[in-house]
């Protein structure tokens, strides 16, 4: 009989997705008749706009989509991205320079399968979203973390970057605004940080899903616009989930340099093929329509922030920066950790959320999955009447901790 691994070592390095895994179990404690409230998954809890949906009916019926179609994605489509990413950033790019992919997911992998040889090495601000090191693990990259606290509201400096640059460095990941802080950088914040990128020769991979959803003062600033001179060595990911509640649809795009993108796209030819034509249909209306649809979920998603802030800032031994951007909170816990609640003395912000789901049946996501342990990811992308009972539900645990 075979000694040899069932399943290949570059696959079972992998670890699941944290944050679907939390969302997961508190789905399974649903259909069991538990009431729990998830604040894990990043989904907006608006339906997707009803002209977009119709879009997606009459592609359907259409036989023309009913076929393979390009691998890199609808022309159609390609060029309203192009035209999209005009409008909303300035950023002029040629549709040629379009990958449309299964999702930003899809999007991130591809990325750094095409930049990176084995051992380079991509900067990533921690905390991070959970695919990040799985894409760069997987692409035989390695990633070295500059890490941020809420002291600076997670937000990494041009010294803290070059102090992490070694010769192996290839690519700055570059994210603003940040899942799962909110964090959003400043124009003159993200132009330190683009011209020093290019002044050390890096790529810059930079992902603007959140390029909408940013509140009070702060405004979203392209890294590509912003520095001209990363043109050639910048690649954007993007998509239609986060800005018109698309999660499920699974559209995602990459622009980048002709050569990368042409790279990339050979690569899915043989992953996926194309895109289901049916959700590019939906796409294309959704990134040709005007965007009254993400400006009335921003401004729920603006009330909802700043509710959840001051409530979470009310509970002793947990500390809330205000987010500037997506719809996620970050706040520290490492006060409670080591405290004794229900009998229990939580070691970790994982035990401390495994107790909180088992307690309080409220699931949140800990710092663990985003590389820093000692505070929890909660969404506000739900219910102002879930929202309210979820949180009151942790500030009445919490409080016992002694």
């Amino acid at each position: 009989m075979s000694t040899r691994p069932r399943i290949s070592s570059r696959i079972s390095a992998i670890s699941e997705s944290a944050t679907l895994a939390v969302d997961a179990k508190a789905k399974a404690m649903k259909a069991a008749g538990r009431p729990v409230i998830g604040f894990g998954a990043g989904e907006p809890d608006f339906p997707t706009p009803d002209y977009i949906v119709e879009a997606a009916v009459a592609a359907a019926r259409d036989p023309r989509f009913h076929k393979y179609t390009p691998a890199g994605g609808l022309p159609e489509l390609k060029q309203a991205i192009a035209a999209k990413t005009r409008r909303d950033s300035g950023y002029q790019v040629e549709a040629s320079q379009v990958l449309v992919t299964n999702g930003g997911k899809q999007a991130v992998y591809e990325a750094f399968a095409t930049l990176l040889d084995p051992g380079d090495e991509v900067l990533v601000v921690a905390p991070y979203w959970t695919t990040y090191p799985e894409a760069i693990k997987l692409a035989g990259g390695v990633q070295v973390d500059v890490v941020t606290d809420e002291t600076t509201g997670y937000l990494a400096s041009v010294e803290q970057l070059e102090a992490a640059r070694t010769e192996r460095t290839k690519v700055l990941l570059f994210v603003s605004p940040s899942n799962p802080t909110g964090a959003v950088y400043s124009r003159e914040q993200t132009e330190a940080i683009g011209r020093w990128a290019a002044a050390n020769g890096l790529w810059v991979v930079t992902d603007e899903i959140y390029e909408h959803l940013v509140y009070g003062g702060a405004e979203f600033t392209s890294i590509a616009t912003a520095v001209p001179e990363l043109a050639d060595r910048v690649v954007i990911v993007n998509g239609v989930a986060k800005t018109y509640a698309m999660t499920g649809w699974r559209v995602g795009w990459l622009i980048g340099p002709s050569d990368v993108v042409k790279a990339a796209t050979n690569l899915q030819s043989h992953a996926t093929s194309n895109v289901s034509n049916v959700a590019q249909m939906a796409a294309l209306a959704a990134v040709s329509g005007d965007l009254s649809a993400v400006a009335e979920m921003r401004e729920a998603f603006d009330r909802r922030r700043q509710a959840m802030v001051r409530l979470l800032n009310e509970i002793p031994g947990v500390v809330c920066p205000e987010p500037k951007g997506a719809f996620y909170v970050y706040p520290s816990v490492k006060e409670l950790i080591g405290k004794e609640l229900r009998g229990r003395r939580p070691q970790s912000s994982a035990e401390l959320a495994e107790l909180i789901l088992e307690e309080a049946e409220v699931a949140v996501v800990p710092g663990e999955a985003f590389g820093t342990p000692g505070y929890f990811r909660l969404s506000y992308a739900l219910g102002d009447d879930d929202l309210a009972e979820g949180v009151s539900r942790l500030a009445k645990l919490l409080a016992e901790a002694h």
